[in-house]
């Protein structure tokens, strides 16, 4: 992890504090105006910039904090025994970091920054504090682990069902879902992971991957200009999957 010491320009999209994972815990309801004042002390007092290529944490460090992602996006991976990568996850601006490590006290995963990003530090003791002093600040953070669990959950549960076509379109229309619900367009997207990144997370291979997209892009589903992918038919792509306007991965309260 290499914070920079000097303000630097971010040219990737921003999550407002309202659409933030931690909009729960940052402006809670029934809370003392003493608790408030800790939670907005907590969470909005420590923030750290990330280069692109630089780790946030990784596999086999000390657990000791949560991150949310204010600006920017992360992948979030681990090693398998002979050493090579397995992509996990992807993550985006209002996301949450780190809770591969509560249970076992280390992380588990490594989480490496896509671009260069913004994120608000969580440390986990503060936060237990806080939890055992208020019962709606407890509840209210065992439903954002709650949503993250089923989120990864469902994720597997899809994959292991679909061909590689289904896998791909699925990607695609959980990226515009998660961009929508953060106020972004739906059907303009950024790639900031590599088409490699994308077959490792799909088990799929590279040039499956860019094969399903040129054909995409052929039948006139997508456009595609360098990272960035333009949805011309999102209708034709929920098609792919038969699902009509089902959930793609991630549902967004």
């Amino acid at each position: 992890m290499r914070p920079t010491e000097k303000p630097f320009t971010l040219t990737a999209q921003k999550v407002s504090c309202g659409r933030c994972c931690l909009r729960e815990l940052c402006a809670p309801i029934d809370v003392t105006p003493q608790q408030e004042d800790l939670l907005h002390a907590l969470v909005k007092q420590q923030h750290l910039s990330i280069r692109r290529g630089d780790h946030l944490y990784r596999g086999g460090m000390p657990f000791h904090s949560l991150f949310a992602i204010h600006t920017g996006s992360f992948k979030t991976y681990m090693l398998t025994d002979d050493g090579r990568e397995r992509v996990e996850g992807f993550y985006l601006s209002g996301d949450m970091l780190g809770m591969d490590g509560i249970s076992g006290d280390t992380y588990t995963l490594s989480a490496v920054a896509l671009e260069d990003t913004g994120i608000c530090v969580l440390p986990f003791h503060r936060l237990e504090e806080l939890t055992r002093e208020s019962p709606v600040v407890q509840r209210q953070f065992h439903r954002m682990m709650s949503r993250e669990i089923l989120r990864d959950k469902g994720i597997m549960m899809m994959l292991g069902q679909m061909t590689a076509e289904e896998r791909l379109a699925a990607f695609l229309l959980n990226l515009s879902q998660r961009y929508e619900a953060r106020g972004f367009s739906a059907t303009e997207l950024s790639l900031r992971m590599s088409r490699q990144d994308i077959a490792n997370y799909l088990g799929l291979k590279p040039e499956t991957v860019s094969r399903l997209l040129s054909r995409f892009q052929d039948d006139g589903i997508i456009a595609i200009s360098g990272k960035n992918v333009h949805i011309v038919h999102i209708d034709r792509l929920r098609a792919v999957l038969g699902f009509g306007d089902g959930i793609y991965f991630d549902q967004l309260p």
